[in-house]
């Protein structure tokens, strides 16, 4: 029996090194967004420093490791074996729910996982207590620690209000004193400004936080604690004559700002989330140490010691931060969870990743209702000084989308600073705040105060923020369920229940390693391949707008290849195919056509060239919009069961496929350049048509066919038609001779 439980140990710290990966891959984002959204640094440096920070701030977390032993249930009325259960469901929950919200990119928190899932297999483990002994005294309430758990489940959701107001409030007078153009204010302001930051992150960071350090004596903190004022005033003077000095020469003290606040965030972080990695497992190390010091059976010893205070080893937090230090460096799902934050907080205009929702819509136009009133009782001459620290600098358009900050470093020093200070603080009160929805909604809340949500991108970047936090929601509902299921299943299975579902977590997260490889490699694909890039690399706007028909044709081909044939077949599969080939049409023109014009604004390209872009993308939206109909309808016919053509109409569907496949790729080579007659091919989609529309007026004359057959074929053939005019238009514009379009012009 023992050689079970100790084996079951072991799986427990082999599955924490997994979620420390899985955990640190999530929460990088926390520490990392402010620094590489504003390119302070190179990201190899930033990374440097964000290392430093988690493999210090582990050491701090000893504290805050009696969450996961005491923190949600009361563990003297548990068992020995009763809390294995809880811990195995736990770990096993954690890992495959944060590997599933990193292979989509989106942050959830780790802290509300892991108290939800301990919720969650303590509940399961008690009802099962309470049920299967007939003598059981105790209720529900009595095995769950509900003051202490709702006191944390209360914290972490007030944190998200409290976090995207400190956003707003601060980066609001920020913006004020700085304005966009801080560089000429500095040496008025950001002497003092940085001094204060400073002192702040090391108020916090320092003095509070070496209160949860396993190496530190309780006279030092007894030290510290009594002279806490004199340090604070020391230290602000320090700092702000520091910094007052860098400033007279020249240095730009935001960017040292920025710097601490990413070190200071990641030892925050680190300080305050490593329980949610390695709690649950030391915790069970020390379970079982007590257990066989005993001698009793597993089942009779009542885990009293898990409520005893106990500092965790200094080499388990070292070795938890060198891991999570490796995670920070090699784990490419951190960098696409990055990119999200990154994306709604950035200042500029550009591709929205999200799409607007009713609940988005509400908040934005009721938001400028609200505006608006409020701007009528300020006075004019007050909020036009006012409103002039944020009108924007223009960013050249030399500066490609790569190499253009997301957001300045006044931005990120207070993203950095707030988040610090309120994680900092929850660490210190022993609080496992969500370092994710505090640092998430500052990021927000700092985007709102400094106009980046404006009324061109507000709906999106709402929607957006919406979605994560539905993610949240979700984080707990899923947490609390899963765990409580993986509970029921080791109870009534045992060891095999165990295996099985290690097993389940095995192939759930070698599932999604290669959904995001594959993700990635079509995106890096698709960045490969995009027109634009040769727009700005080569200043050639003609060959751009040739390499993005070529694309768009090869598409439309393909599309309507796939449509027919899933017609044909009546294949289900064949149909989402199609469907996502129109999507991606649809994407393409709309990321091309804002790319396309933000880099033609202030630039020296010619009218024509100008009027051939906006042009062309006209004609593509045409072809997807047809491909898009066409799929639709095929899509409804084929979903709903309906009668299945007639042999005389698949055989026109078959010849239409065939001659328009022809004709496209005929479109294709003129447009490279190729001498192509396209007169053969386009009589053979016409014939291909005409012969379509015959049989079908037939076929509706001696109501042969219903309506929804009319419909769909109808709908194929026109929408053929109108690619066969569009692709001509199109043609037209590109041998166009020029002296004839500037007599227009």
């Amino acid at each position: 029996m023992a050689d079970i439980y100790l084996w079951l140990v072991i799986l427990l710290f082999g599955l924490a090194i997994t979620d420390l990966i899985v955990g640190v891959s999530n929460d990088a984002v926390n520490f990392l967004n402010s620094a590489i959204g504003s390119k302070v640094a190179k990201r190899s440096f930033i990374l440097i420093v964000a290392s430093l920070g988690v493999f210090i701030g582990a050491t701090f977390s000893s504290g805050m490791m009696e969450i996961a032993r005491k923190g949600i249930f009361n563990p003297e009325l548990f068992y020995f074996s009763d809390v294995m259960v809880i811990f195995l469901a736990v770990m096993l929950t954690d890992i495959i729910l944060l590997d599933l919200f990193n292979t989509f990119g989106m942050p959830t928190s780790t802290t509300v996982s892991i108290v939800f899932e301990l919720l969650g297999a303590s509940v399961v483990v008690a009802l099962y207590k309470i049920l299967s002994a007939t003598n059981e005294a105790h209720s529900l309430f009595d095995y769950i620690n509900t003051d202490k758990a709702v006191a944390i489940i209360i914290g972490i959701f007030l944190s998200v209000f409290i976090a995207f107001n400190a956003g707003v409030i601060i980066q609001y007078i920020s913006r004020a004193l700085f304005s966009f153009n801080f560089q000429k204010r500095m040496k008025y302001v950001a002497g003092v400004w940085t001094g204060l930051s400073l002192t702040a992150l090391s108020y916090f960071l320092v003095f509070k936080g070496m209160k949860g350090a396993s190496f530190v004596s309780a006279d030092t903190i007894s030290w510290i604690t009594s002279n806490l004022t004199l340090l604070l005033l020391g230290s602000a003077v320090f700092w702000i004559v520091v910094m007052q000095i860098l400033v007279m020469f020249k240095v730009n003290v935001l960017k040292i700002v920025v710097l601490f606040g990413t070190f200071s965030l990641a030892m925050a972080f680190a300080g305050n989330d490593l329980v949610n990695f390695i709690g649950v497992p030391v915790a069970a190390f020390e379970s079982f140490t007590a257990w066989k010091a005993s001698g009793v059976a597993p089942d009779a010893l009542l885990m009293v010691s898990l409520s005893e205070p106990v500092k965790t080893k200094t080499y388990l937090l070292l070795i938890a931060g060198l891991v999570m230090v490796v995670t920070l460096w090699f784990s490419k799902k951190a960098k696409t969870v990055t990119e999200t934050e990154v994306n709604l907080g950035r200042q500029d205009e550009g591709e929205e990743r999200f799409s607007p929702n009713m609940v988005a819509r509400v908040i934005v136009k009721g938001t400028i209702k609200v505006a608006e009133s409020v701007t009528y009782l300020i006075p004019v001459q007050f909020m036009n000084r006012l409103e002039s620290n944020f009108k924007k600098n223009d960013i050249a358009v030399s500066i490609s989308d790569d190499e253009k900050p997301a957001f300045d470093l006044v931005r990120a020093s207070v993203n950095l600073t707030m988040a610090s200070l309120l994680i900092s603080l929850a660490t210190s009160l022993k609080l496992p705040l969500s370092t994710t929805y505090v640092s998430f909604m500052v990021a927000m809340g700092s985007s709102l105060a400094d106009k980046a949500w404006d009324r061109e991108s507000a709906v999106y970047r709402v929607a957006g923020v919406v979605n994560v936090i539905g993610g949240w929601l979700l984080t707990a509902l899923v947490a609390f369920s899963v765990a409580g299921l993986f509970a029921v299943v080791i109870l009534a299975f045992d060891v095999w229940g165990v295996l099985s579902i290690v097993l389940v977590a095995t192939t759930a997260i070698a599932r999604s390693f290669l959904h995001h490889k594959s993700s990635e490699k079509k995106k890096e694909d698709t960045k490969k391949s995009e027109p634009l890039q040769v727009i700005v690399q080569q200043k050639e706007l003609k060959q751009g707008i040739l390499l993005l028909v070529n694309r768009h044709i090869g598409l439309t081909t393909s599309s309507l290849q796939i449509s027919i044939q899933s017609l044909l077949d009546e294949n289900e599969k064949l149909i989402r195919k199609s469907q996502a080939v129109v999507d991606q049409m649809k994407a393409e023109e709309q990321s091309i056509l804002g790319g396309g014009l933000s880099i033609l604004h202030g630039t020296s390209i010619e009218f024509l060239q100008t009027r051939q872009f906006v042009h062309t993308i006209s004609y593509l939206q045409d072809l997807s919009q047809s491909c898009g109909l066409i799929a639709d309808n095929v899509e409804v016919h084929v979903m709903n069961g309906h009668k299945p053509l007639s042999k005389d109409q698949k055989n026109i569907l078959v010849d239409l496929e065939t001659a328009m496949t022809e004709f496209l790729n005929d479109v294709n080579c003129q447009v490279v350049g190729d001498e192509i007659n396209i007169d053969v091919t386009q009589k053979k989609v016409e014939k291909a048509i005409e012969q379509g529309m015959k049989l079908q007026f037939k076929l509706l004359k001696q109501n042969a066919v219903s309506k929804k057959n009319n419909t769909l074929m109808f709908r194929i053939l026109l929408e053929s038609r109108d690619v066969i005019s569009v692709c001509n238009n199109m043609l037209k514009e590109f041998s166009t001779d020029t002296e004839a379009l500037e007599e227009l012009v």
